[in-house]
């Protein structure tokens, strides 16, 4: 695969694929018409947040690499995951996110419950000192990071392993699948911490577990292995984690075979549904399916 650097306001930015230079066009780069062209993001910037983001034709992979300290993420991190978002290489439809390592994240750096912080990087007690008005921006910013997976243009699959604590099981929520392996470990540890989930997962996880089994599992803070998982229909698949990739690649495989824009209208129809009655639904079916109709014969 090829890892890329991203910049929505250049003209162009370059993979390295080997010892083979690919240049990307500027449109290719910008995730559609929405992006507001953020300021470009290079793989040396990402190396030192502990990302890497690569593209291998119509599949973006994400992978968090700060194996030493089990992928734990930072502030710094969520900014890196919203500027991917926004500069995603155009013709990607799947974006697979996981971890370097045995683990896909442990949650928060414990460097961020400290006074100083990580250099450069917020700590808790500086958000702590921020009015209401600019704490709720710092922590819309943070979120910025995990809402573009949810995109209906792309889908987005988390390949978890081993520990997914904390921000790495909201990171894991904000995907549109998970397929696991049979030593996951998911855990909501932020109540146990004195904190609440932030970073957009108690809605997935309600929506996933419905309402007293979300506030079983995050209230005890307890571990949720594979099984129970799957059972709970928080992982659509569990392998052993050998077969973890393969299973990931033949399910992104399975999911090109789709048109894309009426996987994407699709997509959209399914997300819109939980909050429309039926009639809105079958409404909103009708304006999906004219628009398809109107687009396949559009030639004849």
């Amino acid at each position: 695969m090829a890892e890329a650097d991203l910049g929505g306001n250049r003209e162009s930015a370059q993979t390295v694929d080997g010892d083979r230079d690919t240049v990307l066009d500027a449109g290719d780069i910008v995730g559609g018409s929405d992006s507001p062209g953020t300021e470009a993001i290079s793989a040396a910037e990402l190396a030192e947040i502990g990302l890497r983001f690569e593209v291998d034709g119509e599949i973006a992979t994400i992978i968090l690499d700060r194996p030493g300290k089990r992928n734990a993420q930072t502030s710094a991190t969520w900014s890196a995951l919203a500027r991917i978002g926004e500069n995603l290489p155009g013709q990607v439809r799947v974006v697979v996110v996981r971890g370097e390592g045995p683990s896909f994240s442990a949650g928060l750096d414990l460097s961020m419950f400290t006074p100083g912080g990580t250099p450069g990087q917020d700590s808790l007690a500086t958000v702590a000192t921020l009015d209401d008005d600019a704490f709720q921006r710092q922590v819309a910013e943070y979120q910025r990071g995990f809402l573009w997976l949810r995109r209906p243009d792309i889908v987005s699959i988390a390949a978890v392993q081993g520990h997914a604590i904390g921000a790495g099981f909201q990171l894991a929520l904000s995907c549109d699948l998970r397929i696991v392996a049979d030593d996951v470990k998911f855990c909501m540890k932020e109540p146990a911490l004195g904190l609440v989930p932030d970073l957009t997962g108690t809605k997935p996880l309600v929506e996933l577990v419905g309402v007293p089994r979300a506030i079983e599992i995050c209230l005890t803070a307890r571990t949720v292995g594979a099984a129970e998982a799957l059972q709970l229909g928080l992982a659509e698949m569990a392998v052993p984690p050998d077969e973890l990739a393969q299973a990931v690649q033949d399910l992104a495989t399975a999911l090109l075979a789709t048109d894309r824009a009426a996987a994407t209208a699709t997509k959209r129809l399914l997300q819109g549904a939980p909050g429309r009655t039926l009639e809105e639904q079958s409404a909103a079916e009708r304006t999906e399916q004219a628009a398809r109709i109107r687009a396949l014969f559009a030639s004849s």
